[in-house]
């Protein structure tokens, strides 16, 4: 047959896979490949549709089998009805243009599809991307919210810097700020682990089984009353001084490494336990107004501490 018949031909084949895909969705594409029950269906719809038959005897010698043989008109005529045309010369007028159009390009390998395999296709895609939307929101990253909270006093922490360090396993830790005390994630991850740094609250380690089903979770934070009396002694009157060296003397270990943090990177100053408390606690004194950084505990009593001087 003409060059021109063979692409009339194999877009006829294509436009009838389009067609049988209407009625077996899950029909192979390539229209050779069909065998067995493939082909029953294609021979149902054919005599449900326009009231045609083909043999199977037909179907492996001019479809699977490469044939310049054109079929005879009676069934191109059916086949063309069948892909929705009136009949073959109807198919032909309708699809020389393209293949003008393609012999130009000199791209005459390529499969071609006329509008109406367009709008079929774009029919059997628009299902299959919804179903992969769900899939993916089934099984994509979701979103989850801490918001942390003072235990004892049931109101949330949202006056101080919050460290998150992620821990996942076979990684590095993450660092996380929180913002306005809530610490967000977005992940796909079953569990999640991390640890909740804050100046006057404990360090906590938080382990949790996430559930999309519930995505936002109150953590209560305990306080750290020793950080905290720190930073009240430095902005107290200095008044029962020897009482407060005997309390800041309890829970200060004895060879505690103590830093003074400068701003801007200015440096940093070590003090031992004495000196600190000397500094933190004298009537005549250039220490005060402490805010603590980050404090490390052995046992119940303070081995490292990190501060600061603030002007107010």
């Amino acid at each position: 047959m003409p060059d021109s018949d063979n692409i009339l031909f194999a877009m006829l084949k294509k436009e009838i896979v389009a067609t049988l895909q209407q009625s077996v969705p899950g029909i192979s594409l390539a229209i050779e490949t069909w065998k067995g029950q493939e082909i029953v269906h294609f021979q149902e719809d054919l005599a449900q549709k326009v009231n045609g038959r083909i043999s199977e005897k037909w179907f492996y010698t001019h479809i699977k089998i490469e044939n310049n043989k054109l079929p005879r008109i009676d069934i191109l005529n059916l086949l063309s009805k069948y892909a929705g045309y009136i009949d073959w010369p109807d198919f032909k007028l309708k699809n020389t243009q393209w293949i003008t159009e393609q012999s130009r390009s000199d791209v005459t390998e390529k499969s071609p599809f006329t509008e109406r395999s367009r709008r079929v296709w774009l029919l059997i895609l628009i299902p299959v991307m919804i179903i992969a939307f769900a899939l993916y929101k089934g099984f994509g990253p979701s979103s989850f919210q801490f918001c942390f909270v003072d235990s004892d006093k049931k109101q949330p922490i949202t006056n101080q810097p919050i460290q998150i360090v992620l821990l996942n396993d076979g990684e590095s830790p993450v660092y996380k700020q929180c913002e306005n005390g809530c610490f967000s994630i977005k992940t796909t991850r079953q569990k999640i682990k991390f640890i909740v740094k804050t100046p006057y609250y404990k360090t906590d380690t938080i382990t949790r089984v996430l559930n999309s089903k519930f995505n936002m979770e109150s953590i209560n934070l305990q306080t750290n009353d020793y950080a905290l009396m720190i930073y009240y002694f430095s902005r107290s009157k200095r008044v029962d001084w020897e009482k407060r060296r005997k309390q800041l003397d309890i829970i200060i270990a004895e060879n505690a490494q103590i830093y003074q943090i400068y701003d801007n990177n200015t440096g940093m100053e070590l003090y031992n336990k004495h000196e600190f408390i000397n500094k933190l606690t004298m009537p005549v004194k250039s220490l005060k107004n402490v805010e603590v950084i980050e404090t490390i505990y052995t046992g119940n009593k303070i081995s490292v501490l990190r501060f600061r001087q603030t002007l107010n």
